[in-house]
């Protein structure tokens, strides 16, 4: 193998590796929650370490633990950022004056925008041998009732 294509494939790992930490961290989880609240005008949430108890878990199973939760799981690699889209892209199934879900699933969105929360915490494994991407994010203190408008 010549230098130039060493020099290329070393580039090409690089860049591979910066790619897929990217959309990870907690500001982007931070980032992507946030929007969505500003849109409905509520107030950010700020990171919380203890609300991150779940990362070594494949389980896409609600925890029924002390934190409201939205999950999300894919056979892919699915970035944290990508798995809060999912969730927020719920959000025309939401019926502010009814408070319903119409045509299919939206508590995942009134999660993110719930007004109550203040505290967020995020994590993203590899399950599976690699064969797929699981995403938990905590929020607390806990909320989404059914019943009650999220804003």
């Amino acid at each position: 193998m010549s230098n130039i294509s060493l020099a290329i494939l070393c580039l090409v790992a690089l860049a591979t590796t910066q790619l897929s930490s990217a959309q990870n961290s907690q500001q982007d989880y931070l980032r992507a929650h946030n929007e969505a609240r500003a849109s409905v005008r509520v107030g950010p949430l700020r990171w919380d370490n203890k609300a991150n108890q779940r990362k070594g878990d494949c389980i896409l199973v609600h925890s029924g633990g002390p934190y409201g939760e939205n999950l999300a799981w894919s056979s892919g690699d699915l970035t944290g950022t990508a798995a809060v889209k999912l969730w927020v892209n719920e959000r025309p199934k939401y019926n502010y004056n009814s408070n319903t879900c119409v045509g299919g699933e939206c508590r995942h969105y009134t999660q993110v925008v719930w007004r109550y929360y203040v505290r967020l915490g995020c994590a993203r494994v590899k399950c599976n041998n690699n064969r797929g991407t699981f995403v938990i994010c905590s929020y607390d203190p806990p909320g989404n009732v059914a019943g009650k408008r999220p804003y």
